[in-house]
């Protein structure tokens, strides 16, 4: 979040645990997609739902954009709401695609220029520049965003914010409600089917992620649409917490059951307790900081864990040359997130706001 959109003049109050909250999810992700290469049966990863942060990213999207916007994007109009939202999420996605090239390009593991080709790297990165899903690049696993994998995400979110702009901004309750219930069938069926909910980055199952899109943005809508705040006192660390222990239960085979309930249910009662209550003092710190540091961290990660993955696969490490790279690079990449985020996310979206002229972005 830009520090200047917090004070603009009449913006409303700021839910800073919620923000608190998005950047946990992003510490998990990052976290989960080292141990991804380490333990590649998911049942012994001790982060065994991390990827579902992802599902909470777009829960809290839902009520936040529900929040900022319900009540003026009439007037603001829908040029300017897409303004905003290209100002808070484009400038990161094009510096994922550059940090994605220039790691896929330059990796010591690899010959990707030679096996790829430029004019396929070329086209790859002005896709994930432009949220096309191209998986034409060898050596990336079938990501769809095979520069930077988490983009598939963002392509999601556009997706639901245009769906916002045109359909959800001017429904009713009634019809909000209903639609939430269609995609929630929607990603229970996909579920059972697939057996698991970590669907979206691959190129057989990305159109799966918008199941997990659609629900989770849905919800978090009816969240804040239906004031489903619970009032409370819960301290608001134990609430960052117990949304980190979440991703922490163990994962099992044909998961999909707990998987649901998870996001259909712990999910929504975190936002709904986290939206009821307060972050004070040193908390309240740590949650404007993790706000802040969360997008950058999201989406400029993975070219490091590309890295890894390939010194990973064949060196076959172990003991501390295995640990020791994954704590230095975990910590490297929350410095080097903190370095995009203070000196070209903040001042871009800054310099945007500032030379578009609306004064109302405060997501």
């Amino acid at each position: 979040m830009l520090k200047s959109a917090i004070n603009f003049h009449g913006s409303k109050p700021h839910y800073h645990l919620l923000d608190g909250l998005r950047g946990i999810a992003a510490i998990c992700i990052l976290i989960f997609h080292f141990l991804e290469y380490i333990f590649s049966d998911f049942k012994e990863n001790p982060l065994g739902h991390g990827y579902l942060a992802v599902d909470f990213f777009f829960a809290l999207s839902g009520f936040v954009i529900g929040y900022a916007y319900d009540h003026r994007i009439k007037t603001i109009g829908l040029k300017i709401f897409f303004r905003n939202r290209i100002i808070r999420l484009q400038p990161m996605v094009i510096w994922g695609a550059v940090v994605g090239l220039l790691g896929y390009t330059l990796t010591p593991f690899a010959n990707n220029i030679a096996t790829a080709g430029w004019s396929n790297i070329i086209i790859s990165f002005i896709a994930t520049m432009l949220l096309i899903p191209m998986p034409v690049l060898p050596n990336t696993v079938d990501n769809v965003f095979p520069l930077n994998a988490p983009t598939w995400s963002l392509s999601t979110e556009y997706l639901a914010n245009i769906f916002y702009a045109f359909v959800l901004s001017r429904v009713s309750k009634k019809v909000l409600l209903l639609l939430c219930f269609m995609a929630a069938g929607w990603l229970i069926y996909i579920a059972k089917q697939r057996q698991w909910l970590i669907m979206g980055w691959s190129k057989e199952y990305y159109f799966d992620g918008w199941a997990r899109t659609a629900f989770s943005f849905t919800a978090g809508l009816v969240i804040f649409r239906f004031n489903l705040i619970i009032k409370n006192k819960i301290n608001a660390l134990l609430l960052l917490l117990l949304l980190a222990a979440v991703f922490f239960i163990p994962h099992a085979d044909n998961d999909w059951i707990r998987e649901l309930l998870i996001v259909m249910i712990a999910f929504p009662c975190i936002i709904s307790l986290s939206a009821g209550t307060s972050a004070e003092g040193f908390t309240k710190k740590l949650c404007i900081f993790l706000g802040r540091i969360s997008y950058p961290l999201y989406m400029t990660h993975y070219f490091a864990i590309t890295l890894f993955g390939s010194y990973y696969m064949l060196h076959k490490p172990s003991g501390a040359a295995l640990w020791l790279p994954v704590v230095v690079l975990a910590v490297s990449l929350f410095i080097f997130a903190y370095l995009v985020m203070r000196f070209y996310d903040e001042p871009v979206r800054g310099y945007l706001v500032k030379k578009w002229g609306d004064k109302r972005l405060n997501k």
